[in-house]
């Protein structure tokens, strides 16, 4: 399934992240990952991410994510948040 706008979720406060989805001609799916913790969490942080996309088979999307200490569960909020703001039905 693929994207086909520009969407955003969430904020760069502190203990959230900022995820921005935007679609590509590629079938892959490119994370851009900045974070406070990169180098502790950045792995896992992508980990997430790839799991919420591949869950709803989203492919041709550049991940744009701005880290400040979310925990796992924000983290896939974020991503199903901009999924459905992007038009794709989520399991809530």
């Amino acid at each position: 399934m693929r994207i086909e706008k520009i969407v955003k979720a969430g904020t760069v406060e502190s203990s959230d992240i900022s995820i921005i989805l935007e679609p590509t001609e590629e079938d892959e799916i490119v994370v851009d990952l900045t974070s406070v913790v990169k180098h502790q969490y950045g792995a896992s942080i992508e980990k997430t991410i790839r799991k919420i996309l591949n869950k709803y088979n989203v492919t041709g999307v550049n991940v744009i994510a701005n880290d400040r200490g979310a925990l796992d569960c924000t983290i896939e909020a974020r991503v199903e948040t901009a999924l459905e703001r992007a038009g794709i039905e989520v399991d809530i």
